[in-house]
This record gives C-alpha cells, structure tokens and sequence, in this order.
C-alpha cells in the first residue's frame, strides 16, 4: 500500500486548504485512514481519521469545528479541509491508513495505522 499526500503550502492566518492523500495498492473497505502532523520539536500527533466504509470521522479537540475530513471512494482518496488556520497548524502533515485487523491501536494513536505516506509542509503565517 502506498499513500501520496499533497496539496500543503503557506497560508496566511484565517485561510484554508486543503490536503489530498490517494492511496493504491490492496486496501479495504474496513481500514481507517488518519491524518497526523508533526512540528518541530515535537512528537507527531493525531489531527482528524475517517472509517473508509462508513464515513464516521474522528477528531482531535484543537481543530474540531475548523477541519472536515472526507473521502471518495471510487478515487480511494482522502480529504482534509483545513479552515480559519492559525499559525500553531503549521506542521508536517502525513496520512496513514490502518487496517484495523494488524494495527491493533485506535483511530486516535500511531499505532493504529501501518502505512504512511511521505508528508506534506502546511506553514500558516500570522
């Protein structure tokens, strides 16, 4: 499995974009797919997941009502909006996806997911 993120760039403070992230290769209807970021400095953590089959979608706190994560089927891609964003966003943004069978971990943690994509730069300027 291979996932291509891209769509990051520099965005001032209060705009938007938004990330794509297509995956081939074998997967399945019942994997997870999941959006982290890592500044520098710190660890990488849990943004927004989506269960690919039924759509339910996973937040986390900081960018609830800011970010929707989504995704198309047929294109076997993954979505994430990002609005109104602040300069603590800016980060490294990577995909991953989990089958949930190997991946023994939840929506929310690293090791929930087995496959990463390379990352993709957002910087927000204030």
């Amino acid at each position: 499995v291979q996932l291509q993120a891209s769509g990051g760039g520099l965005v001032q403070a209060g705009g938007s974009l938004r990330l794509s992230c297509a995956a081939s290769g074998r997967t399945s209807s019942s994997w997870r797919m999941g959006w982290f970021r890592q500044s520098p400095g710190s660890e990488r953590e849990f943004v927004a997941a989506i269960a690919w089959s039924a759509g339910i979608s996973y937040y986390a706190d900081s960018v609830k009502g800011r970010f929707t994560v989504s995704r198309d089927n047929a294109k076997k891609t993954v979505y994430l909006q990002m609005n109104s964003l602040k300069p603590e966003d800016t980060a490294v943004y990577y995909c991953a996806a989990g089958n949930p069978i190997l991946s023994r971990g939840s929506y929310y943690s690293n090791d929930g997911y087995g496959y990463w994509g390379q990352g993709t730069l957002v910087t927000v300027s204030s």
